[in-house]
């Protein structure tokens, strides 16, 4: 059996094909430029292979009620040219197989998910955040994906500010200074005129934004209760986690039970951004056992 995976990112998509077990068979990356031009490129790509099923994780926020009249779309996404595009229907119209849609982290949230099962961690729920040009977030309750009118937003959630980054407005276009206004990849830019990477680990910047990411986790542990907490994404390091683990463990201040920080906040298992692609290609095979 073959199933298919789309990464849809504002960047780039990446599409693959896999088994049973995971195991990716083919793999194309397809620039991000007009919807018309990359979502044909996309259906070409898997007219190739006899993909029984396709799971996409796609850039957002999308559309993910069955009942809505737009289901299966791009809605009012920031990226250009895509702000109402149906993803799922232009598929439709080349590819007559079964389609799960959801978020990237969705994606990422499930992959990381069925790698634990895989692995023998046996855990119920995981809530899985990506900090990168944005921040977003998904999370498995009990085996299922969270959200029923509509996907999670955790990358909007408001935060007490640290005093020493008061005068910050943060780059949020909607929020301002919400999580991802405060800690994603373009702030560095806002407050120090130079990318994330030439940022040393010492600069005190990291220590800003570390209490605001540490502040996201204890809102996911005293919302969720989640088995673990997963950060992925361009901004994120384990060196990095380290400072999130600090701040975290003077918030939560022994105020609930959870377990050893190390693996309980924790970088993703799945290596070179692969937690997306095996979560699509679980979330194909489960809609073929339904």
């Amino acid at each position: 059996m073959l199933v298919g995976s789309i990464e849809a990112g504002g960047t780039k998509f990446v599409c693959a094909v896999g088994n049973e077990d995971y195991q990716i068979k083919d793999q194309l990356q397809i620039p991000t430029t007009t919807p018309d031009e990359t979502l044909k490129k996309t259906v070409e790509y898997f007219q190739r292979f006899e993909v029984e099923a396709i799971g996409i994780a796609s850039f957002g926020p999308i559309e993910i009620r069955k009942s809505s009249s737009k289901y299966g779309f791009i809605t009012k996404t920031p990226k250009a040219g895509w702000e109402d595009t149906d993803f799922v229907g232009f598929l439709k119209q080349y590819l007559d197989i079964p389609i799960f849609f959801t978020t990237d982290v969705n994606g990422s949230a499930y992959g990381e998910y069925v790698m634990s099962l895989l692995s023998n961690e046996k855990i119920d729920s995981l809530v899985y955040y990506t900090i990168g040009t944005g921040v977003g977030g998904g999370a498995i309750v009990n085996g299922q994906l969270l959200g029923s009118v509509g996907h999670p937003e955790m990358g909007h959630v408001m935060l007490k500010k640290h005093p020493d980054d008061m005068n910050f407005a943060g780059v949020c276009p909607f929020h301002g200074d919400c999580l991802e206004g405060l800690v994603s990849g373009p702030t560095f830019e806002a407050r120090m005129n130079k990318p994330g990477k030439e940022v040393p680990l010492s600069a005190h910047v990291w220590d800003i934004m570390s209490y605001y990411v540490a502040q996201a986790a204890l809102q996911a542990t005293l919302i969720l209760r989640p088995d673990k907490i997963i950060f992925g994404g361009g901004v994120t390091s384990e060196k990095f986690l380290v400072k999130v683990r600090r701040d975290f463990s003077k918030l939560l201040n022994d105020y609930v039970e959870i377990p050893k920080l190390e693996h309980y906040i924790t970088m993703p298992e799945i290596k070179n951004n692969g937690s997306a692609t095996v979560g699509d290609f679980a979330l194909a095979m489960d809609l073929l056992k339904r």
